[in-house]
């Protein structure tokens, strides 16, 4: 998508850069990606040394393909003991255990706990190559276009420093400027992932070593932009669905240093339809002095313009073309959206006037193979369809911000998404975190608030510091003043502030933090009659359950084979080592498959009595996949790269988590042959339409699979 996002720029005037539609004519975008000058700056002498005004050292220059991280070009250091990770320092009393020393074989170290990168590194980076400017790029405006950058990246042109930016959320776009000459020309890049003064918290999974890793380089798109001095910067659509049309706020930028007047042209399309039906053009009249302005516009879409959800995701593409009164002053900007109201009501949220129960996952940023997020569509729809099989609609994305395919692939495929900025740390202390949050709040909404999947949002999670309160109080009502599209908290976990639109909360749980053996699943004999009511009582908003599940399983030593990339399993081969020496080996399937069955039974447990609970909002799982880090959270039925384990499919999964689920309110599970079977039947219903005229049939099966009692019930209407 064509979007816009702001980094500080150190030349005297230059306006927020044009971020790089999604496809390109080939004579204004120029793909860079491919062999780059690289040098490691362990010293951090770089800039005295004006490593960007010449080639690096020899005895530290290399050359790195990107897009791509350091790690994926084995550039970095050897991991070691002595190997200090982003989320704190390993333990090294564990490394002069006797039990370390099977594995002290070089070049094979072993580091317990979560994954092991093959190199590791924080600190400064240079990327550097030459690039020609053609002779028909003479006059124009020229961006350079970072898809994602980890983390802090500042950008030379020869000898002129172009600006720096330290988004961990957006791509980082530097304006050129339109006095560069054609021909030759050296960019140089530097790349820093050190936390440095913003803290967004060492285990916030933006910058974590215990799932993506704190890489180090550039990932997705990266290129050169030509464009037209007179441009559209931003594009926000605000739909209005109950007239069938949108408000476009259209922001124009001008570097051409006088006034420019013309037209704005809206036309819009409907993209998942076999026709792609287009609407009628719109027209307006713009004038645009030096710098920044906006135009706004109301654009119909008639009166059958579908709406968006889980159910029907009709996503619209919307293009806003500019044309200045003098030739060559002329943009185009695209742009998706959905007509789509995600609200709260009461206790509930609704989407489109219609009760909407969230049965969501969170989303760690675990992606074994690369360490850094998928830039691609196609890998972000597979992993929203193992979501949609397994019956879920939502996803968390938990202390960071996916690229823009995710967005674009949720909204195809109609998955409500939570996003957070980027941390899980203390706020409200006056820390630059906390300027720093704003920024990236507003860069986010900015590079992906037309999408109509981004439902919520948030600072983080689990916040800390005894101002915490009140600076997210502050956030919320800031955001909520500032753009209806969506709904906002303070943080995921808590505090449940009085300005929260929603509140995430840990404690609907059949075992909740800290309880141990006093909990609903170990104190109390198995059976279905409770739910969370009493829990939830306290809430006059939408209440969702907070990481839910967390039940662990045992290792499956078969998936080892797969961490082909850039993380190894080290944790899972000590596992397994210690497993073998203790004579147990064989059974280490067995041990799978026993705690597999159990876990999925505790999840069917925690999920049934969600949708069990009168007025309850939905539940975020932690996790439906298995969280590698913190100790090695086996916590999924799927593993790291959203595979099955064998001992649930997905079908079975959808018997209990589903648009429709039916339940059973049991006293117990377990009956003698002398006594009478009593349950109350119910049904957990939010389809796209209540259920009319529905006649429930209930059937008791032996261990066989043979049917010995079954019936039907009194034919009724099942609403939402």
């Amino acid at each position: 998508m064509n979007r816009r996002t702001l980094c500080s720029l150190a030349l005297a005037v230059l306006l927020a850069p044009a971020l790089v539609p999604a496809a390109f004519a080939a004579e204004k975008f120029m793909d860079l990606s491919g062999p780059w000058i690289f040098s490691l700056d362990a010293r951090d002498a770089g800039l005295a040394e004006r490593w960007f005004s010449r080639l690096p050292p020899a005895e530290s220059a290399a050359v790195i393909r990107l897009p791509g991280s350091m790690a994926e070009n084995r550039q970095g250091r050897d991991v070691s003991p002595e190997t200090a990770w982003t989320g704190g320092i390993v333990d090294k009393s564990w490394f002069t255990s006797p039990a370390y020393a099977a594995y002290r074989v070089p070049g094979n170290v072993k580091v317990p706990f979560w994954l092991n990168p093959v190199k590791h590194y924080v600190g400064p980076a240079w990327y550097q190559r030459e690039v020609t400017i053609p002779g028909e790029w003479k006059g124009r405006r020229i961006a350079l276009f970072l898809e994602r950058a980890h983390w802090r990246t500042r950008v030379w042109l020869d000898d002129a420093e172009i600006g720096t930016c330290d988004s961990l959320s957006v791509p980082h776009v530097y304006d050129l400027g339109t006095a560069v000459d054609p021909g030759r020309h050296r960019l140089t890049i530097r790349v820093d992932n050190r936390l440095l003064d913003v803290d967004v918290g060492v285990n916030a999974h933006s910058v974590s070593d215990h799932t993506q890793t704190n890489w180090n380089g550039l990932a997705g798109r990266i290129g050169l932009q030509a464009g037209s001095p007179l441009f559209i910067e931003e594009v926000r659509i605000f739909p209005d669905t109950a007239g069938r049309r949108v408000r476009a706020v259209v922001t124009i930028g001008n570097s051409t240093g006088r006034l420019q007047s013309g037209n704005v042209i809206l036309s819009a399309r409907l993209l998942n339809t076999a026709n792609a039906q287009e609407r009628p053009p719109f027209y307006s009249r713009f004038s645009a002095p030096a710098g920044r302005s906006s135009v706004e516009l109301v654009y119909p879409l008639g009166p059958d313009a579908p709406l968006w959800d889980e159910f029907a995701p009709s996503v619209f593409e919307l293009t806003a073309g500019l044309r200045g009164l003098v030739s060559g002053l002329e943009d185009e900007q695209t742009v998706r959206f959905g007509l789509r109201d995600f609200k709260a009501a009461g206790t509930r949220f609704t989407v489109n006037g219609r009760p909407v129960f969230l049965r969501g996952t969170l989303e760690c940023c675990i992606f074994p193979l690369t360490g850094y997020p998928a830039a691609s569509v196609d890998e972000w729809k597979r992993i929203y369809g193992v979501l949609k099989a397994h019956g879920l609609n939502h996803m968390r994305f938990h202390s960071w911000c996916p690229p823009e395919a995710a967005f674009a692939a949720a909204d195809e495929m109609g998955i409500y998404l939570y996003v957070e900025c980027a941390a899980w740390t203390t706020v409200g202390d006056g820390k630059p975190v906390d300027a720093w949050l704003y920024k990236e709040s507003e860069r986010i909404v900015q590079a992906y608030g037309n999408h109509p999947s981004f439902c919520m949002m948030s600072y983080g999670n689990e916040p800390g510091g005894e101002a915490s309160g009140r600076y997210l109080a502050d956030f919320v009502n800031y955001w909520k003043n500032k753009d209806s599209r969506r709904l906002y908290t303070g943080a995921a976990g808590w505090p449940a502030l009085p300005e929260n639109d929603f509140h995430v909360t840990p404690e609907p749980r059949i075992q909740r933090w800290g309880e141990g053996l006093n909990s609903i699943i170990n104190k109390q004999a198995p059976q279905t009659l409770f739910d969370f009511r009493e829990t939830i009582a306290k809430y006059d908003k939408p209440a969702v359950g907070h990481e839910i599940g967390q039940w662990c399983v045992y290792p499956n030593f078969k998936e080892i084979a797969k961490y082909t990339g850039v993380l190894k399993a080290k944790n899972f081969e000590i596992f397994r080592d210690t497993l073998e020496a203790a004579g147990m080996g064989p059974l280490a399937a067995d041990f799978l498959a026993a705690s597999g069955k159990l876990q999925a039974l505790c999840y069917k447990a925690d999920i049934e009595a969600a949708l069990r609970t009168p007025g309850f909002a939905g539940f975020e799982l932690l996790d439906l996949h298995d969280f590698p880090g913190q100790g090695t959270a086996l916590v999924g039925v799927l593993d790291p790269f959203w595979e099955e384990k064998g001992y649930i499919t997905p079908e079975e999964f959808r018997r209990f988590c589903a648009p429709t689920v039916p339940l059973l309110r049991l006293a117990k599970m377990v009956f003698l042959d002398s006594e009478e079977f009593f349950a109350a039947a119910e049904a957990a219903h939010f389809g796209p339409a209540p259920l009319i005229k529905a006649t429930p049939q209930w059937t008791v099966v032996n261990a066989r699979g043979q049917a010995v009692r079954q019936g039907t019930l009194p034919v009724r209407d099942i609403p939402i």
